[in-house]
């Protein structure tokens, strides 16, 4: 028998989530049966849209139920094994939850190849928010090469991806991200073509400077404000892609609507959401091309590691509304 720590789901937060919000608890695991296997977590994914999964409303995944183990995407190792196509000692990404340990049956878990690159990595630009990328990129947004995109949130997990694809398909890349050192390390460490700062300066305008012509391919993390400003700047045939809008994420009440949104017809442009696992039979398509770029060094991963295991869990969550990380946030087991 293993006994392990989880969170729970305590309460559905009204805004940021708090301590109130979860609750710890230990667990003990039975002996797994014939085709399931036990593993160990090592990392788990700290995602905006866990935010999203706390509330009780009709979306794309069913939300997360009081008393339940918060769901997130880990990478685990395989510690006990009665299933056929996994042995003890192999890496592992799944849904298992934050948790210590977890019995799976092996559906929707992946083996991991830790040569190509390390556990973390495949949280990040070889995980979801690599997937999110590629496919919001150019199969949503239709990018090709000269074009001018611009990205939100572009120092986060999908964000930075998003721009050094872009630039390995021979784009014009503008990141808005927020404070000084973000918009540096843009520039700097991931070869974006410029960057904007949103706490220091005006959106709307830099975005006129920078992209005089228009922007073809807007990819959106944030929503609001920072969405108005880039729908007043839209160049022809333009291509908005909504990834998310971290922005509202912890609003009470829904987020009012785009005010620009006419942008879109007198542009003759697109505004198009999309979900990643509407892919998820082409994941390994997307995995081959960004490993390759990795190798290539077209692409750079950047994760922000939290050490401190599960208890950290709501701490951690919450660094992502603050935006205190720079790249794929994750938290150690």
């Amino acid at each position: 028998m293993t006994k392990t720590q989880q969170v729970l789901l305590a309460k559905r937060p009204s805004g940021l989530p708090d301590a109130d919000t979860w609750r710890i608890a230990t667990e003990d695991l039975p002996a797994i049966a014939a085709g399931q296997i036990l593993v160990k977590v090592d990392l788990i994914s700290i995602d905006p849209a866990m935010r999203g999964w706390l509330n009780d409303v009709r979306s794309y995944l069913p939300p997360v139920g009081i008393d339940e183990v918060m769901r997130s995407l880990d990478v685990a190792t395989v510690v006990e094994s009665a299933h056929p196509d996994f042995a003890v000692g192999e890496t592992v990404s799944g849904t298992f939850g934050v948790t210590e340990y977890a019995i799976s049956d092996g559906n929707g878990v992946q083996r991991i190849d830790l040569s190509i690159a390390p556990a973390a990595t495949w949280l990040g630009a070889l995980g979801m928010p690599g997937m999110t990328a590629y496919f919001g990129l150019l199969e949503v947004g239709k990018l090709r090469a000269g074009e001018t995109v611009v990205i939100s949130a572009a120092a986060g997990a999908v964000g930075g991806v998003a721009g050094q694809i872009a630039k390995a398909f021979g784009a014009r890349v503008i990141g808005i991200a927020g404070g000084a050192e973000k918009c540096r390390v843009l520039i700097e460490e991931l070869g974006f073509d410029a960057a904007i700062d949103y706490r220091g300066e005006d959106v709307l305008h830099r975005l006129r400077e920078l992209a005089p012509d228009g922007i073809d391919v807007f990819f959106d993390n944030v929503g609001g404000d920072i969405l108005d400003a880039a729908l007043a700047n839209l160049a022809r045939g333009a291509r908005v892609v909504i990834c998310g809008a971290i922005s509202s994420y912890n609003d009470d009440k829904p987020a009012p609507g785009p005010s620009r949104y006419m942008s879109l017809l007198i542009f003759r442009a697109s505004m198009t959401g999309f979900v990643v696992f509407d892919y998820r039979d082409r994941y390994g398509e997307a995995v081959a091309k960004i490993s390759q770029w990795l190798a290539d060094g077209k692409i750079k991963a950047r994760e922000h590691v939290v050490e401190g295991g599960v208890a950290r869990f709501g701490e951690t969550l919450n660094m992502l509304f603050a935006g205190a990380n720079t790249g794929k946030l994750v938290l150690a087991i």
